[in-house]
């Protein structure tokens, strides 16, 4: 057998593990020390800045009803008069007050600018449901609400005081009608008020700004990134898709002395001709100027993962393992969200029996009924993409789509088909199929019985070509194993037909293959 083939090129960087890895899990440690001194506050403090947030709410919601009543939830006019007097100056007053009786200490950096020069404020991270408080200090400008949130009582009139952009999620347009709503706001010359939306799109523990949404910056117009801290000695207050209740964190938070949140203007960014062109461009500008203001790195992770990483949790995986910077993978590999929460899926039927959801060289081989042979761990080291030793769903992914799945095409498999059904009469019988893998592992005690009964699906004792196609698609790591064995059948015939250049042969097929499918899309 010949011997492995070396791979001579590296992973492209863009692939690479991102530099933060779970941005959505809050890791807050409570020491004995921290936990005995919120009991001992928590005591006195909490009943008492209960009394005043709901006597500051009592105030407020009258008014927030009285600036509301008779004024339409979609109106085409944005309020104005009285009603815009007080939403800027009354409400933002006692919104102020509102999180002073919680305890928080607000210290309020840079300049914000007027709605003329920018009309958009574009806020992260996003990391709590105290956020809100950056709409307060900006005086009540519009910000994305979904539509139930206006049913909620009492916060319900605080959200239409803020003249809302309202989602809803059972109409179909929704997404493309406030997109437009957005754009005619941010182009009203001022009518309006400032746009403020939080382009992250869900909740992180700030150690990275993750893929902005597109909303913010289609229209085109400058936007005046605004950056939030909570630099406090314990976090209380990031509330992410791991880690404390909504319920423990509000009783934590209060239960401190005082919680400080900086609140940061930066210069308005006003767009070049080409960012108007390309909002995402737009976007990972304004994205890299707030990290830079922030210390922190980007990541291309988006709400998408969340959704993976919850249904990794339904799977019985940890949630960790759904975390694959959706956006990156989906731009680099043409991955649709559907299509990775199917692969999600048989990865952890391969990662059932793993802790951690990792999964090591003889798990893999269990999972394909194969033992460890030398072309299996040339197959489980092309899945290994940074030489660990397992392989995680994000590597799975990758390895399947851009190294499997261009292996089965009909012709290939046709081709493999040929090659165990050596007697041509259109069908494999078991000792064909057998004699041909023990060949292809380079192993001679193999049961092949397991794998030969899951392929032949009908039961008949054979397996036609259907079926092989079937099996191959449902399950693309083995379309990988057999194209393996026919590109070492070639490199057989190369070495008998010219010896002397089977070294430059088998680099050659390297870098071939490397090229063709590890630079997909660069």
């Amino acid at each position: 057998m010949p011997p492995l083939r070396v791979f001579t090129l590296p992973r492209q960087q863009s692939l690479l593990l991102p530099a933060v890895i779970n941005p959505f899990v809050q890791d807050t440690k409570l020491s004995r020390a921290a936990i005995i001194k919120c009991v001992l506050l928590g005591i006195f403090l909490v009943p008492i800045r209960a009394v005043l947030v709901s006597l500051v709410l009592m105030v407020t919601w009258p008014v927030a009803f009285i600036i509301t009543f008779n004024h339409p939830v979609k109106g085409a006019e944005p309020m104005t008069g009285w009603r815009r007097i007080m939403c800027r100056r009354v409400m933002a007053v006692l919104g102020r007050a509102y999180y002073f009786c919680m305890g928080f200490r607000v210290v309020i950096k840079g300049r914000q600018v007027d709605s003329s020069e920018a009309p958009i404020l574009a806020v992260a991270p996003h990391s709590t449901f105290f956020d809100g408080i950056v709409c307060i200090v900006a005086g009540l400008p519009s910000t994305v609400s979904r539509v139930e949130n206006l049913a909620t009582p009492i916060f319900g009139r605080f959200v239409r005081c803020l003249q809302p952009v309202l989602v809803s999620r059972k109409d179909p347009d929704s997404r493309k009608n406030t997109i437009q709503e957005i754009e005619s706001r941010a182009k009203s010359l001022g009518h309006w008020p400032q746009v403020l939306i939080f382009p992250e799109g869900t909740c992180t523990n700030r150690s990275c700004l993750i893929t902005f949404k597109q909303g913010a910056f289609i229209p085109g117009v400058p936007v005046q990134p605004v950056v939030m801290r909570y630099p406090n000695k314990l976090d209380t207050v990031s509330w992410t898709w791991q880690g404390f209740s909504s319920k423990t964190l509000l009783l934590l938070t209060l239960s401190q002395l005082y919680t400080t949140v900086e609140i940061e203007f930066l210069p308005t960014h006003i767009p070049t001709e080409e960012e108007k062109k390309c909002p995402p461009l737009f976007a990972s500008r304004v994205r890299d100027k707030m990290a830079q203001a922030l210390g922190v790195p980007v990541t291309d992770h988006t709400y998408e993962d969340c959704r993976l990483m919850i249904s990794a949790g339904e799977l019985t995986l940890p949630m960790e393992a759904g975390l694959v910077e959706f956006t990156k993978i989906s731009r680099k590999l043409n991955l649709k969200w559907d299509n990775v929460k199917k692969e999600l899926e048989g990865f952890a039927s391969m990662a059932t029996s793993c802790k951690g959801g990792r999964i090591n060289i003889e798990e893999f081989s269990s999972f394909l009924k194969l033992p460890v042979s030398p072309a299996l761990e040339e197959l489980f080291a092309l899945f290994d993409r940074n030489g660990d030793g397992t392989i995680d769903f994000r590597e799975y992914v990758i390895g399947v789509t851009i190294l499997c799945r261009p292996a089965n095409t009909e012709d290939v498999l046709r081709m493999a088909f040929k090659l165990f059904d050596t007697d041509e009469d259109e069908r494999i019988t078991r000792e064909e199929f057998t004699a041909l893998l023990r060949s292809a592992l380079g192993v001679s005690n193999i049961n092949m019985a397991k794998l030969f009964k899951e392929i032949d699906a009908d039961g008949s004792g054979f397996i036609t070509f259907n079926e092989f196609q079937s099996f191959a698609m449902s399950h693309p790591e083995y379309a990988k194993l057999f194209t393996t064995y026919l590109e070492l059948q070639r490199y057989q015939a190369i070495q008998e037909a010219n010896p002397g250049e089977l070294e430059l042969s088998g680099q050659m097929s390297d870098i071939q293959e490397e090229s063709t499918s590890d630079k997909k899309d660069d």
